[in-house]
């Protein structure tokens, strides 16, 4: 493989790394007060859901989220946290990877009809397929210091 100023092995670090920031800056940006102690993270999400097109997914999160709304406000700001400082340290860096790829998902299905949040997440499930699929933790990473997931 040839490439430009880096080797392929970083440019994927690199791409990983940037995941990792966009997870950063998302868990950054939060009203962190606004979710834990008003809820308005989860409210915002079951409006979203009680109108969505897909009975699977109000039916989804009537039984996961609805019970447990400041459990899962945790859940999901903390993961966006984890998900960030694991992909721009490497560490554990698979695990993010899926990790990632599923709240992608996740977040892709209730917001099925947003165009901006299909954009985003759709976006940041394929970087973390490259990245898992290219084992970006080789390069730049605390799991390649430590000889984790050779």
């Amino acid at each position: 493989m040839d490439t430009i100023w880096l080797s392929g092995a970083e440019w994927l670090a690199v791409l990983r790394i940037g995941l990792g920031l966009w997870w950063l800056e998302s868990w950054r940006h939060k009203d962190k007060k606004g979710w834990f102690e008003r809820g308005t993270g989860i409210a915002w999400a079951a409006d979203v859901a009680a109108k969505h097109r897909w009975n699977a997914v109000r039916a989804g999160f009537d039984v996961v989220v609805a019970p447990r709304p400041r459990t899962m406000a945790y859940v999901v700001v903390y993961a966006e946290l984890a998900l960030g400082l694991g992909l721009v340290a490497g560490l554990l860096t698979p695990i993010s990877l899926v990790g990632g790829l599923l709240l992608n998902v996740l977040y892709l299905v209730l917001m099925i009809h947003d165009w901006a949040e299909q954009g985003q997440n759709s976006m940041m499930a394929l970087i973390s397929v490259v990245g898992l699929f290219g084992m970006s933790w080789q390069t730049w990473s605390l799991d390649s210091a430590i000889g984790l997931f050779q």
